[in-house]
């Protein structure tokens, strides 16, 4: 039985960059040594992290004023290190559309108790469950503000932003955790830019930080660790970093420049996700909770049946035929089909044929 990770992240990895790490794995590069068994100083793995580096930059075409880091802690740990850096004695704020927008903003509500910045709710579509992102007037940004915080791609709700909001001038700041190399933006209409790696770059452990020279901190913050100039300056190898999950993305970098880009990748996934929006458009069993469709995520596409039980009955229907973590977030309900980079076109054939049937069995 063929196996069909629909999993939001820890995500599915391209097959060739698993078989390579496989094969490297007792021996990296005639060290006699594992990667995961590499000192962080050595120099088989300043080959990897630089390397690393220059394929990334040359993949997004990072301009030369950016920082790149490979971090720790998750996209989560982001939420408290942007304000700590950029935002202090300043404004800061959030446009929130969806769950993870959110938690950017409420945590920049808790550090604002303990220093000095004001985090400012600039618009949310909480109300109806983050089913459509929300407008702002650019007026009503301070042009002073340190930044405007978006999400790029809601994993839970299966929105994105592609075309970029006016910010009155105000550095913008993004969340890319999802949609990273799978579609294609141009890095310097951004301030900073932030990825969790674990579902278009490599196992989980990783964070990709792109941040521009001049937003860099001239005062150092309450801790070293969240301190971004410290985290430059020292090339991400402050304290040891998290070196098989650079190694892996790495890896995953030139698997993409190898399928031709960013470019190529974003074809390949509206190719992979029409399939599926548009058969959803055609049923009047299936829906999908998004109101706009210039609003949907090319990587996560929720869905529901007409009921709960039904939805129920699909999910358990479908992990028996190896249709694997399927099953929606449990706000949203329904199921998510998260379509990342690695993840086989083939596999959103076999899920609509399942769906056909489901549909044919149950209506």
């Amino acid at each position: 039985m063929t196996i069909y990770n629909f999993s939001a992240g820890p995500a599915v990895l391209p097959q060739e960059v698993l078989k390579k790490a496989q094969a490297e794995f007792l021996d990296y590069a005639n060290s006699g040594m594992s990667v995961m068994e590499l000192s962080h100083r050595s120099k088989e793995f300043d080959d990897i992290i630089k390397d690393a580096e220059n394929l990334l930059r040359e993949l997004m075409a990072i301009p030369d004023n950016y920082k790149v880091l490979f971090l720790q802690g998750g996209a989560s740990t982001q939420f408290s290190m942007l304000p700590l850096n950029l935002a202090v004695g300043k404004k800061a704020y959030y446009l929130v559309a969806g769950s993870w927008g959110k938690k950017a903003y409420t945590e920049a509500v808790k550090l604002s108790k303990t220093i000095a910045f004001e985090p400012i709710l600039l618009a949310s579509s909480e109300e109806s469950v983050y089913d459509y992102v929300p407008s702002f007037d650019p007026a009503d940004i301070d042009p002073e503000a340190a930044y405007v915080h978006i999400t790029t791609n809601n994993t839970i709700e299966g929105t994105s932003i592609y075309g970029l909001p006016d910010t009155n001038g105000v550095p913008i700041v993004a969340d890319m955790s999802s949609n990273i190399l799978a579609v294609k933006y141009n890095v310097a209409d951004f301030g900073m830019i932030y990825a969790g790696a674990q579902k278009n770059i490599g196992p989980a452990g990783v964070t990709i930080v792109i941040i521009r020279e001049d937003l860099l901190n001239e005062e150092p913050v309450l801790s070293s660790m969240l301190d971004y100039r410290i985290q430059a300056d020292n090339d991400s190898l402050y304290n040891t970093p998290p070196t098989f999950g650079i190694y892996m993305a790495k890896l995953v970098f030139e698997h993409v420049k190898a399928l031709g880009g960013v470019e190529k990748t974003e074809e390949i996934n509206r190719e992979k996700s029409g399939l599926l929006y548009d058969f959803i458009e055609k049923s009047d069993f299936y829906t999908s909770p998004v109101k706009n469709p210039a609003d949907r995520s090319v990587a996560n596409i929720p869905f529901v049946t007409p009921s709960k039980e039904l939805d129920a009955k699909f999910v358990k229907e479908a992990d028996a035929l190896g249709f694997k973590n399927i099953k929606g977030h449990r706000s949203v309900g329904g199921m998510r089909a998260s379509l990342y980079n690695a993840f086989p076109r083939q596999g959103v054939v076999d899920l609509i044929a399942f769906m056909e049937k489901f549909e044919a069995e149950n209506k």
